[in-house]
């Protein structure tokens, strides 16, 4: 089994959540612990295989840096005209 990496513990399930799910998309194998039963409380934990740290850690500055939209559901924004 491979060393896991913890790269983020947050107080937020939410966010813990979201951060799972963005690894999870990017093909990153992601462990949580924390923030399960039936109250949904945190702290959680996010460990990824100390391999993939340097990407998960990346994908986690985008979930920082602001909303996500996928690739196949992302819609260019029409040139527009600055003329007065």
């Amino acid at each position: 089994m491979a060393a896991l990496v913890r790269i983020l513990t947050t107080p937020d399930v939410t966010e813990g959540a979201i951060v799972r799910s963005r690894l999870e998309d990017e093909g990153i194998p992601v462990m949580t612990n924390g923030g399960e039963g039936p109250y949904r409380m945190g702290p959680v934990h996010v460990f990824v295989p100390a391999e993939f740290e340097v990407q998960a850690r990346l994908v986690l500055d985008t979930v920082r840096a602001g909303p996500y939209v996928p690739t196949e559901m992302a819609v260019e924004e029409p040139e527009r005209d600055e003329r007065p």
